[in-house]
């Protein structure tokens, strides 16, 4: 049930930025995108936010289901991309594509051979690498996925700093609940086995 969930709300994200960034925003540029405010007095097209979920669903269905899974749904993705929005169709599917490769291979750098485990306080506290591993391809990808979205479909960056901002929103928020989830997790392991500092 979980790889149906998680491979279901990855390929929903797709079609749902290219609806928003048509149709949702408190300003919508003849030919161009509708934006949201994102912070720091700066705008980004709507899609952003699901652009950003869409990175960090697919670390989690890499460190759940499996690397090759998750470039058998960035193929999937990509293929979304080209029939959702047939206006935007070239720009979404070649940064969709690009991105998530990017957030893939410095996901898969970042986390190694499954992670590891710190202690970073007295008591029961603990870190896991998977929430470093997450920030930083979150990070790689959403740069990559704002500048090449925004110069192949629109031929401007006009716009690139609220599309970073608005998808680093996401990625944190998302990489916050990760890590509290699986120290949770480990802590609970800890309890009931007794495992060491680090393994």
């Amino acid at each position: 049930m979980l790889k149906y969930l998680l491979l279901a709300a990855f390929a929903a994200t797709i079609p749902a930025a290219n609806w928003l960034i048509g149709n949702v925003g408190t300003e919508c540029i003849p030919n161009g995108p509708c934006l949201l405010p994102v912070g720091f007095g700066l705008m980004a097209p709507s899609g952003v936010f699901m652009v950003g979920l869409a990175l960090v669903l697919r670390d989690t269905i890499q460190k759940n289901l499996g690397r090759m899974c998750s470039l058998a749904a960035i193929g999937v993705g990509t293929a979304l991309s080209f029939v959702v929005n047939p206006y935007l169709a070239f720009a979404s599917a070649a940064a969709f594509l690009a991105s998530e490769l990017v957030d893939f291979f410095v996901y898969t750098r970042a986390l190694g051979e499954g992670g590891k485990w710190y202690r970073t306080g007295e008591g029961s506290t603990f870190y896991h690498e998977t929430g470093y591993a997450v920030l930083l391809s979150g990070l790689a990808g959403l740069t990559v996925d704002s500048v090449l979205f925004l110069y192949l479909a629109f031929g401007s960056l006009d716009h690139v700093g609220g599309q970073l901002v608005g998808k680093f929103w996401m990625v944190l928020a998302a990489t916050v609940i990760i890590a509290f989830m699986e120290t949770r997790r480990w802590n609970a392991a800890v309890e009931e086995h007794g495992l060491g500092d680090r393994w």
